[in-house]
């Protein structure tokens, strides 16, 4: 837990610092409302060529490592970790003022190194480990991937099937991973593989930090039907991980995977959201003269509720997380209600576009919605599957009887 609640002057001086921070190391952002003014790109995944998305992570690495150097860059990780150890309130109020700015926008595979593997490592890594890697991942020095997904486990991740065998010091790793976000720029991957076939799914498991350039590695990009490469599918033959480098004790992969889950189900919410919404609709309605078309007014009303829930709910959590309470299962139900608002803000779009959805005209802020459209059924997978989380709600929150099961047993009995 950070060691520095805020008082009301002392957050007002961080205030002031950091305000004269920002305006000596980026330009305000243009204030430009205009309709037709600056990029109109609503995309949730980017559709860059490689060059392109390689200089936009170096350009987000450059950012996160000012902020880094100056103290702003974990303010809420401990001090003896590389952070400032402030309280959440800090942070909040840093990110209220750099909106402002012209900032690099946010990468996948950024937020996924730094609010997701850190803080696990953080809390399974070695003394050794956490020395090692933690700094460069704060300060964006180097990128980390997920390699938790595979083709045939679906979205049981627990019946994964990449095997990891001991070899004196080594693991010698073989299988496939896919739908890794990034990881044909990451150096490193956390891995959860199977080391005991005989165990019973979720026992059976170990995780491990893997360093993409070792030898067996091979990362394929896959096109996306919104036209980027943001997945990746990653092929492992017989490629060979040092002890040193697993993460946790042998066969606690699935209590590592599952922290590394419940961050991100904790991380989608008010202030992750991607692609487009009520700021970029109502304009958009207003401009085609379809704001008093009753369906319209009434799906646009929907997404407005919609955010505003989530920003409510965003804030109940920071309070709880002030309180020292952690997410927990209302973690799948903050991620499904964003799923479900990229959906609806898809939907609007549609009623409000109608045609124009359909043909690239080149008029400005139309056409750029299939971007939305075609990359917001992604989050219905990312981060577990709409049906895992209803399942986590019903179990966990609700209360409700566990759906029968067919797979308990050793892994390798289990039908497949």
């Amino acid at each position: 837990m950070p060691s520095t609640a805020a008082s009301t002057q002392e957050l007002a001086e961080f205030g002031r610092r950091a305000a004269a921070w920002l305006a000596r190391s980026a330009a305000p952002r243009s204030q430009e409302d205009a309709w037709g003014a600056g990029s109109d790109s609503v995309a949730v995944f980017h559709d860059l060529s490689h060059e392109d998305e390689l200089a936009l992570l170096r350009q987000v690495g450059e950012w996160q490592r000012c902020k880094y150097d100056a103290g702003f860059g974990a303010l809420t990780w401990p001090v003896e970790l590389g952070g400032a150890g402030l309280s959440s309130a800090y942070e909040e109020a840093f990110n209220a003022l750099e909106v402002a700015y012209d900032v690099p926008p946010a990468h996948e595979l950024s937020s996924v190194t730094l609010h997701l593997v850190a803080p696990t490592l953080r809390l399974f890594g070695t003394p050794h480990q956490v020395a090692t890697h933690l700094r460069p991942l704060l300060r964006g020095d180097e990128l980390c991937c997920q390699l938790f997904s595979e083709p045939a486990a679906g979205s049981d991740l627990s019946g994964l099937g990449t095997r990891a065998v001991r070899d004196g010091d080594d693991w010698v790793v073989t299988g496939q991973k896919v739908w890794s976000s990034g990881a044909q720029f990451a150096r490193w991957g956390e891995l959860i593989a199977r080391t005991d076939p005989d165990a019973v799914k979720q026992a059976g498991l170990t995780a491990f930090l893997l360093p993409l350039d070792l030898p067996g590695v091979d990362v394929r990009p896959l096109r996306q039907m919104s036209g980027g490469t943001s997945f990746c599918e990653v092929f492992l033959d017989e490629v060979r991980i040092p002890d040193s480098l697993r993460l946790g004790d042998v066969g606690a992969g699935w209590k590592v995977a599952l922290a590394t889950l419940g961050f991100e189900r904790g991380h989608s919410g008010a202030s992750s959201r991607v692609g487009g919404g009520w700021q970029q609709l109502l304009p958009l309605a207003q401009e085609l003269q379809r704001d008093t078309d009753p369906h319209v007014r009434q799906l646009l009303a929907d997404v407005w509720i919609s955010e505003q829930v989530a920003r409510l709910a965003a804030q109940r959590d920071h309070e709880s997380r002030l309180s020292g309470d952690e997410p927990g299962p209302v973690g799948s139900l903050r991620k499904l209600h964003w799923v479900q608002g990229m959906a609806l803000a898809s939907e609007a779009a549609a009623a409000v576009l109608g045609p124009r959805l359909a043909a690239d005209t080149g008029e400005w802020g139309t056409f750029a919605w299939t971007e939305h459209l075609l990359g917001a059924p992604g989050y219905r997978i990312a981060g577990g599957t709409d049906e895992i989380q209803r399942n986590i709600i019903g179990d966990r929150l609700l209360g409700l009887p566990a759906e029968p099961r067919q797979d308990r047993g050793p892994w390798r009995d289990v039908p497949r």
